[in-house]
C-alpha cells in the first residue's frame, strides 16, 4: 500500500487502488497502527479498493500541531475521500477504530456503504455508568504507561488478542506508541451520544471474539437486541478478532459486503 500524508493536518494513510472496485476503509484500534490489519489487506486487496488510516496519535500520524484533536477524524476522512474521489465505501473498525467509524457515519452516512463495529460500542446509545467503568479500567492501564511503554505493551496485548502469534504482533506494534499521544484519547467521550439515535441508511454487522471480555461481549449482545444488524461472536479470537482469528474475520466481512 502506498503511503500518503494529508495536507494541513498530521494524518498518514495508505491506499491500494488497483482493484479498481468498491472501497473498503480500515480503521485500527488503540495504541496501534494501520498494520494491524495486514491479513485483512493480502486477502481483499485485488478485491476492493483499500484504504487504512493512523489515528491521530498513532503510527506516523503524530507530526500534530496546537489545536489538532480526535474530534477532527472525521473530518479529515472525508478530506482523503475528497482528494482520491471516492464517492463512498464500506467501513470496518475494530475497538477504538469503531467510534471513529460510527462519528464519520454519523456524519457522513451517504459515503457509508455499510458499516462493520469489532470489540466496539454504538456510540450514540451507550449507557453512561458502563462508559465510566470502562474509563476506570483504561486509566489503570495507562498508569503502567507512565513507568513504562514496554510494561504498558505486555500488559496490553493480552486484553487485546488471544492467540499468542496475535499477541505478539499486537504488543510489536504497541511498543512503538508515545507516551504524549495518550493526551488525545482524553476527548474521545465528546464522540459518545453526541448524536440522536436513528435508522441507519446502511447495513451494519457487529461482533467481537468469543474470548473478548465479558463486558464487551454483553455490549454486543444487548447493541444487537437494540437494532437491526448482523451480528458475529468469532471463535477463537479475543478482542482484536482479526488479529487472532484473520480467516474467519476475512470471510464474515466478504459474506457481509456481498449482501449490500
Amino acid at each position: 500500500m502506498k503511503e500518503f500524508y494529508l495536507e494541513n493536518s498530521p494524518i498518514a494513510y495508505y491506499i491500494d487502488d488497483s482493484a479498481n472496485k468498491d472501497w473498503v476503509v480500515f480503521i485500527h484500534a488503540a495504541f496501534v497502527d494501520h498494520r494491524m490489519f495486514e491479513k485483512q489487506f493480502e486477502y481483499f486487496e485485488k478485491k476492493y479498493n483499500l484504504l487504512a488510516i493512523d489515528i491521530l496519535g498513532h503510527g506516523n500520524s503524530i507530526k500534530t500541531k496546537k489545536g489538532d484533536t480526535v474530534l477532527m477524524m472525521s473530518d479529515w476522512i472525508n478530506q482523503i475521500f475528497e482528494k482520491h474521489n471516492i464517492s463512498s465505501a464500506h467501513f470496518v473498525g475494530v475497538s477504538l477504530g469503531a467510534v471513529f467509524a460510527q462519528d464519520f457515519a454519523n456524519k457522513f452516512e451517504s459515503k457509508v456503504l455499510s458499516l462493520a463495529c469489532f470489540g466496539g460500542y454504538d456510540i450514540n446509545d451507550f449507557d453512561i455508568k458502563k462508559q465510566k467503568s470502562n474509563s476506570k479500567e483504561q486509566m489503570k492501564m495507562m498508569l503502567k504507561a507512565i513507568f513504562s511503554i514496554k510494561w504498558f505493551a505486555k500488559a496490553n496485548k493480552k486484553i487485546s488478542a488471544y492467540t499468542k502469534e496475535a499477541q505478539q504482533e499486537f504488543y510489536n506494534l504497541n511498543i512503538n506508541f508515545k507516551k504524549k499521544s495518550f493526551m488525545y484519547l482524553a476527548k474521545l467521550q465528546n464522540l459518545v451520544n453526541k448524536f440522536p439515535k436513528k435508522q441507519r441508511q446502511y447495513n451494519l454487522l457487529i461482533g467481537c471474539g468469543e474470548h473478548d471480555i465479558t463486558a464487551e461481549i454483553e455490549i454486543v449482545e444487548d447493541w444487537a437486541k437494540k437494532e437491526n444488524c448482523e451480528k458475529v461472536i468469532l471463535q477463537g479470537a479475543g478482542h482484536c478478532a482479526n488479529m487472532d482469528n484473520p480467516k474467519a474475520f476475512n470471510a464474515c466481512l466478504e459474506s457481509f459486503w456481498r449482501k449490500v
